[in-house]
């Protein structure tokens, strides 16, 4: 589906830098860039070969230099959009950028939309539609996992998946079809045997790949660690020493921390989202209380909570009572100030919690690496979310697959209720439906359209 149209844009970021890169796609690109460019020498290219650099100038009307460019071609079908595209790589300031555009634009080419050159690829059957928005996920991706995850779904896991899928529903559509054009009784009950293998199988791909979503939230949005605690246990210290800042009031006044805070830090590539919250204590100032029922509204909604106890003081009943609460929760206790002589009872932690434990010490650093470690290992092992070779990052795939194994459930529940076979298809077709929306096999132009007005311009 070649475009009519050529467009240009930006495909670098905007301001000042080194380089910057223009982008041209469509049928006029080598034409236009033939009307700009001249070498070194000054004179016009009389041939220009793909996938070869030209040094050279970009030349306005009366054929004086605008910018010192580097310029390459690539000849269609063998580029990102399947188009033919030319590439300048300028000097990175307004000035240049914006003269070099214009002149593009005067030639014949028109401003690009935002995600269009990547909608063209698609359009143009190059990738798919996950794919495609495997490209947005990985230029958004705040971490090393979000983007090692964002380009397996660029090179094709999810959909490789969904296709695979796609293909043995139809083949079982295929089959019922048949069925009902040459209906034989012995044949329709081994085909309705079939049909419940099949559609379990189908379910349970599904199901799959939507417990792969908690995980898929947690890489893309960061884990959520909530640091919880009594009063001058040591929490800010905490916080301070995984930021390397001092991002948290330290006093030995109890209650200092009265409200949350929240710092973002990468730990080997993993986002985490660290949440310092008030000490859980008795009181009866009413700020204070306020910053209690925060920390504990926190811990509800935490993925991973770090308890720290003060292991140079026995347990007391505070200590017990967040035991107990924390319980069917993720925890990994923290016994600090573990450079002071210990006497909290361990062994009584464990039998309450079975959580791990971990002596630390925010004063000489003892432990912090092997919390660290312990909350990297966490995600790499799948704990935090279930592991899967395709992740669901985004949401607009959770609903569909959600959708799918809806009507997969319907049809089920059809064949358990001995409807007849050719009614079931309509669920099938429901289901096939459904995932043609992930791959764009069976999607509207206004949902392509929504899609890529999400992509930043020059993509």
């Amino acid at each position: 589906m070649q475009s009519e149209e050529t467009i240009t844009a930006l495909a670098t970021p905007p301001g000042e830098g080194g380089i910057a890169v223009i982008r041209i796609s469509g049928p006029e690109s080598l034409g236009i860039i033939r009307t700009l460019f001249v070498t070194k020498k000054r004179s016009k290219l009389q041939e220009i070969r793909p996938r070869t650099f030209y040094y050279g100038y970009i030349t306005d009307e009366g054929q004086h230099p605008v910018d010192e460019v580097l310029m390459v071609y690539m000849k269609a079908p063998h580029t990102y959009t399947r188009e033919d595209v030319v590439e300048i790589h300028c000097h990175g300031g307004m000035v240049p950028v914006r003269r070099i555009i214009g002149l593009v634009l005067s030639a014949g080419a028109r401003l690009a939309q935002p995600g269009e050159f990547t909608k063209r690829a698609f359009l143009n059957g190059r990738i798919d539609l996950a794919q495609a928005e495997g490209v947005m996920e990985l230029i958004s991706a705040k971490s090393d996992e979000a983007a090692r995850i964002s380009l397996e779904q660029m090179e094709g896991t999810l959909s490789g998946k969904i296709h695979a899928l796609r293909q043995e529903l139809l083949d079982l559509l295929a089959h019922i079809e048949v069925s009902v054009d040459y209906p034989e009784e012995d044949i329709e009950e081994l085909l309705a045997e079939e049909a419940r293998r099949k559609l379990d199988n189908a379910r349970l791909q599904c199901r799959q790949l939507l417990a792969s979503a908690d995980q898929g939230k947690l890489i893309r949005d960061g884990i959520r660690v909530a640091i919880i605690g009594k009063p001058n246990v040591g929490k800010s210290s905490l916080l301070n020493a995984l930021v390397r800042q001092n991002r948290a009031i330290v006093t030995d006044v109890p209650g200092t921390t009265r409200d949350v805070i929240e710092e973002y830090i990468h730990i080997r590539g993993v986002l985490v989202q660290i949440v310092d919250t008030a000490g859980i204590r008795e009181t009866t100032d009413a700020i204070e209380k306020i910053g209690v029922e925060k920390t504990k509204e926190r811990a509800q909604t935490a993925d991973l909570i770090l308890l720290l106890l003060d292991a140079s003081r026995a347990l007391e009943k505070e200590d017990l009572e967040i035991l107990k609460w924390l319980k069917d929760r993720k925890v990994l206790i923290l016994l600090n100030k573990s450079d002071l002589p210990s006497v909290i009872e361990e062994d009584r932690i464990r039998k309450i919690s079975g959580s791990r434990i971990i002596r630390t010490s925010m004063t000489d650093g003892t432990g912090l690496a092997e919390t660290e470690e312990h909350i990297v290992g966490l995600v790499e092992s799948g704990r935090l979310g279930p592991k899967n070779s395709a992740v669901i990052m985004n949401s607009r795939h959770k609903e569909v697959l959600l959708r799918a194994e809806r009507y997969l459930g319907e049809a089920l529940s059809a064949l358990d209720s001995s409807i007849p076979l050719d009614m079931v298809t309509i669920d099938i077709r429901n289901v096939l439906e459904a995932l043609g929306e992930i791959t764009g096999e069976s999607v509207t132009e206004s949902l392509i359209d929504k899609i890529f007005s999400e992509f930043c311009v020059g993509k």
